[in-house]
C-alpha cells in the first residue's frame, strides 16, 4: 500500500500523444473520442484507443473496461431547440468497482494533470457503472 500511495502523491506525467490527439481532435475533428490509460511502468498518461469520427458515443462506452480505470474525451454534436448545430467536449473518469484500488488511486490523484492539457472540455463526468455515464446523462448535461 505505501507503494500505491508514493506513486499516486507523485502523480503521472502525461505524454505527448495525449495533447496532440486532443488537438486533432478539438480543431481538425479527426477523433469522436479519445480513452486514455495509466501505464504504471512508466508512470505515464498514455493514448489508450482513439475513436474515429464516425464512431459514436455507444462505441465508446463498449471500449472501456469492466475492470479497469480510465479516462476519456467525447466529442458530443447536437441540435439545440432553436436548430443550431452545437459541439460539446466531456471528460470521463471511469473508475469501475471492478477495479483494483490501487488504479483507482492512481487515477484520481493523477486527473488534474491530463485535465490541465485538455482546454476545451465542457464537462466532466464520474462514473463508477455504465448507468452514470450513459447516453441519456450526456445528453442531459448538454442541453
Amino acid at each position: 500500500m505505501a507503494m500505491a500511495f508514493k506513486m499516486a502523491t507523485e502523480g503521472m506525467n502525461v505524454r505527448e500523444e495525449c495533447r496532440r490527439s486532443f488537438m486533432e481532435m478539438k480543431w481538425k475533428r479527426v477523433h469522436r473520442y479519445i480513452v486514455f490509460k495509466i501505464d504504471e511502468g512508466t508512470k505515464a498518461i498514455m493514448v489508450d484507443k482513439l475513436g474515429p469520427a464516425a464512431e459514436c458515443y455507444a462505441d465508446l462506452a463498449a471500449s472501456l473496461p469492466a475492470d479497469d480505470c480510465r479516462y476519456a474525451v467525447f466529442d458530443f454534436d447536437f441540435v439545440t431547440v432553436d436548430n443550431c448545430q452545437k459541439s460539446k467536449m466531456f471528460f470521463i473518469t471511469w473508475s469501475p468497482a471492478a477495479s483494483r484500488i490501487r488504479a483507482k488511486i492512481l487515477y484520481a490523484t493523477s486527473k488534474q494533470g491530463l485535465r490541465r492539457l485538455l482546454d476545451g472540455v465542457h464537462y466532466e463526468v464520474q462514473a463508477t457503472d455504465p448507468t452514470e455515464m450513459g447516453f441519456d446523462v450526456i445528453q442531459g448535461r448538454a442541453y
